[in-house]
């Protein structure tokens, strides 16, 4: 199983990476893809492993920590002027990319590892409610908040399917809140699970 999510996470980032060159629906895929899909695969691939953040550093990495870190990492890296220059240079959009996997590994390694598992539980559906305010705001926007860069060597290209700036960003808040806002409160559910399955066992 932790080959499979290593593998799966190892395919998925480069389709992510690729994708986001897709107008503001593809930046919000790519980017869902690499905090909110491969993350958590690899967090669960490097569980108990030397390469596991929170083996490595406990006191450091803990869930509602790391909570915060990838919530300043998301809303920081859409604020106009960062989400502008993400656009116009590749290796700021390269190092926007590694941001949002970082700070979702450190974030799931957290929510995993912990013997707290209330906190890793609070840390993801927190994280989920974080992640669908964003994407209502940017979806529910009036008009378009980001320029997306045409030609000058910018990474990101013309809206997918037609759309205009603003249909585009319409769905690429949806985008967000379906799989940012799905793939934490799922996890913060199969931790839940977890946790009260093993509750009768200790109980014994």
């Amino acid at each position: 199983m932790k080959r499979a999510a290593l593998l799966g996470a190892l395919v998925l980032l480069p389709l992510g990476w690729a994708v986001s060159s897709m107008g503001m629906t593809g930046h919000m895929t790519g980017h869902m893809i690499a905090v909110a899909v491969a993350a958590p695969l690899l967090a669960f691939a490097l569980a108990g492993t030397p390469w596991d953040p929170a083996g490595r550093w406990p006191r450091a990495v803990t869930p509602m920590a790391m909570m915060l870190v990838e919530l300043v990492a998301v809303w920081s890296w859409h604020l106009p002027a960062l989400r502008r220059a993400a656009n116009e240079v590749p290796l700021i959009a390269a190092a926007e990319h590694a941001t949002f996997l970082a700070a979702g590994l450190l974030l799931w390694s957290a929510a995993i590892h912990t013997p707290h598992r209330a906190a890793g539980i609070g840390a993801l559906l927190l994280t989920s409610m974080h992640m669908t305010l964003l994407g209502v705001l940017i979806g529910l926007a009036p008009r378009p908040l980001y320029h997306i860069a045409h030609g000058m060597g910018g990474h990101h290209h013309a809206a997918p399917f037609g759309l205009d700036a603003l249909a585009d960003q319409q769905l690429g808040g949806v985008v967000m809140l379906v799989i940012g806002g799905a793939s934490y409160m799922l996890g913060g559910l199969a931790l839940l699970a977890g946790l009260l399955k093993t509750e009768p066992d200790t109980a014994t």
